[in-house]
């Protein structure tokens, strides 16, 4: 019973912890992962250095003061132009929502022409999932001129997306280049943590804008997918992807720290320049100011036009940065406002270099939560509160370090969830020992209250931490009672049946001692020995201890009858009384002690109980105790008694009735 008790304190603390488990683990994915996962990544694994080749053109908030909002498409023919006639970029992005008008208005024409003149500009665009009917010959030309040559050795999910949002448009005059543009959330509360390369829409797949940018840049249109990498032959590479999700093969994005002016730090990881300045620019450039006859004004220092020299070479996106509730921001982890170009910028940056992020997986991160947990149960079981403690914090410092170690070299792993699950364990690790280790103090009290008095065991354990040799004088009652004829009765019995008798009888005689606030002090063979007033406070102690022998003397009549229909033999007891002061506490030595009584008081009552034979009594009390119970009690005055040890005399009484109601 008590195995199949333990058993299910072990079952149920179990379901308990992987209970609390689970709630924090949801927990925490849902409120502190996402904050530990920003702090790795912005603080410690954006410590790569940006590529100097990539320039930002940003239509900011002065650009739109400047040159009046909305633009036409004459304001971004305008800047093409500028890299057409005046500068040579690698390959130029377009981060931004080009519509058509239905008619081509000669603005929306113009801008097609320098298109059409221009094969190293990439448009983005974004996906359908509900396309028009009316579109399917539009998206089948759509497909045929602008989705990738892959070689598509994974199989990669279905694809929610199954057209493209962009105005439609003569495909007489087509834009040289496409891209998608579609940045979505990587975590619930909305931060952006990775980005699609390759976007699946029906069964073709289309680069990202700043995956066309690179082919581009590299000649190619030839793309291999394997289940971890995306491949380019032609140059060698071999860029790693960490999921689907949306139709999409996503990387995680590895950042930048973004740039200073001067002082003050920007919202951009790379180089920047207004889309103001760019057409103040060509404009100037175009009115014969140019930087042979006018040094001074294509100055970095002057900054009033930018060199068109600045761009040679260079990867160049174009993208929309104006404030307000519908600018092109997002959330990372870098910035709560982080302008869509410089993503784009970041993203080309990641896979011309091979950088990216990597987490760690499912399995990993169940070690490290098994390992953490694991440790920390053991400790707190096993080692004293403060050295326990200690170590846990060493280990979790320790397991800091390592983390950041590999997020600044770009392995992510999850910290706040085994933490705070480790916190968890801590917590319920202390609770279940204390509850262990009462349960046990309440299994050795429960086991030691057989050998010893309950209350003196009570007493103990209230004075643990004072326990030492030494006691007090009190005045309490002493009640001796002894069986009659025992040791000649014993001497007919086998010693099972002996104990047997004694265990019956002490097992009847217990529960009255206790009912009348007394205390057994110890056995002695057939013989009690218990103490009234201590260590129980009782002011009527006297009178309770001869209401007690009362009791036992009408229990032993009982037992007599019982035991003469069991075959048993008959018996009788005499009991004696005394009151007066003793010592009563911790006697022995400091390694072995025990709680008990001493003085002339235990003597007497020990002599007292013994003349119950002489007189063929069975309830004997002293005078002492007779002075508190004469009102009580019908008693026999036994005169001019030679106790043994005892130079006068004394008399003792002989008790016949307790006359209350409930003796």
């Amino acid at each position: 019973m008590k195995n199949f008790k333990n058993r299910l304190f072990y079952l149920y603390s179990g379901i308990i912890y992987v209970f609390l488990i689970v709630i924090f683990v949801i927990a925490s994915i849902s409120f502190l992962e996402e904050h530990a996962t920003n702090l790795l990544v912005s603080t410690f694994a954006a410590n790569k250095q940006q590529s100097e080749n990539i320039v930002e053109v940003v239509i900011d908030d002065y650009s739109v003061q400047k040159y009046k909002w909305p633009w036409t498409k004459d304001r971004l023919a305008d800047i093409l132009d500028y890299f057409k006639s005046y500068s040579h970029p690698s390959v130029i992005g377009m981060d931004l929502d080009i519509s058509y008008s239905p008619d081509m208005q000669q603005s929306d024409k113009r801008f097609v022409e320098i298109l059409k003149k221009m094969k190293n500009v990439v448009i983005g665009f974004s996906p359908e999932t509900l396309p028009n009917d009316d579109d399917k010959e539009y998206m089948a030309e759509f497909e045929k001129r602008y989705s990738l040559n892959l070689n598509e050795k994974v199989s990669v999910p279905p694809s929610p997306y199954n057209g493209v949002r962009i105005s439609k448009m003569n495909f007489q005059n087509p834009t040289p280049n496409y891209g998608s543009v579609m940045v979505d959330n990587s975590i619930s509360s909305g931060t952006v943590l990775s980005y699609g390369n390759i976007l699946k829409i029906k069964d073709k797949y289309y680069p990202s804008l700043a995956f066309k940018m690179y082919l581009i840049a590299n000649g190619t249109n030839d793309v291999t997918v394997d289940n971890k990498f995306i491949k380019v032959e032609k140059n060698g590479l071999n860029y790693p992807y960490s999921h689907y999700n949306n139709g999409s093969i996503k990387s995680f994005i590895r950042f930048y720290r973004f740039l200073y002016n001067g002082d003050t730090e920007s919202s951009y990881s790379h180089l920047n320049v207004s889309a103001s300045k760019i057409l103040d620019s060509y404009y100037a450039l175009k009115s014969g100011i140019t930087p042979d006859n006018h040094p001074e004004l294509f100055s970095p220092d002057n900054n009033m036009y930018v060199n068109p020299k600045l761009f040679n070479g260079k990867v160049v996106f174009v993208g929309g940065n104006i404030s307000g509730p519908s600018a092109d921001v997002m959330r990372t982890p870098m910035n709560i406002r982080h302008p869509g170009v410089d993503i784009q910028a970041t993203v080309y940056d990641n896979i011309q270099n091979g950088y990216s992020l990597d987490f760690s997986d499912f399995w990993i991160e169940i070690f490290i939560f098994a390992f953490l947990c694991l440790t920390s149960f053991v400790s707190v079981m096993k080692m004293p509160f403060f050295k326990g403690l200690f170590s846990l914090m060493f280990l979790d410092f320790m397991y800091l370090v390592m983390v950041c170690f590999f997020a600044s070299q770009g392995y992510i792993m999850c910290y706040a969830t085994p933490i705070a699950c480790q916190i968890v364990t801590i917590v319920f690790a202390y609770s279940f020992k204390f509850i262990s280790e009462n349960r046990s103090k309440e299994q050795i009290k429960s086991a030691m209250g057989k050998y010893l008095s309950k209350d003196i065991m009570q007493s103990v354990v209230k004075n643990i931490e004072d326990l030492k040799l030494g006691g007090k004088r009190a005045v309490v009652t002493v009640l001796f009672s002894d069986i009659r004829g025992f040791t000649s009765m014993s001497e007919k019995m086998s010693a099972d049946e002996v104990c047997t008798v004694l265990n019956e009888y002490f097992s009847e005689m217990e529960p009255i001692i206790t009912k009348y606030n007394g205390v057994i002090n110890k056995f002695i063979g057939d013989a009690i020995m218990a103490i009234f007033g201590e260590p129980i406070e009782d002011e009527n102690h006297p009178q309770n201890a001869v209401k007690c022998a009362y009791e036992m003397l009408k229990r032993v009549r009982y037992l007599r009858d019982k035991w003469l229909e069991e075959g048993k033999p008959r018996i009788e007891i005499g009991v004696g009384i005394n009151t007066g002061e003793v010592f009563i506490g911790n006697i022995g030595t400091e390694t072995r002690m025990e709680y008990t009584v001493i003085g002339d008081t235990v003597n007497l009552a020990s002599r007292i109980e013994s003349y119950n034979k002489v007189y063929k009594t069975n309830l004997l009390v002293s005078k002492s105790t007779y002075a508190y119970i004469s009102d009580i009690a019908d008693t026999i005055k036994i005169k001019d008694v030679q106790i043994r040890g005892k130079a006068k005399k004394t008399d003792i009484y002989e008790v016949l009735k307790i006359n209350c109601k409930d003796c």
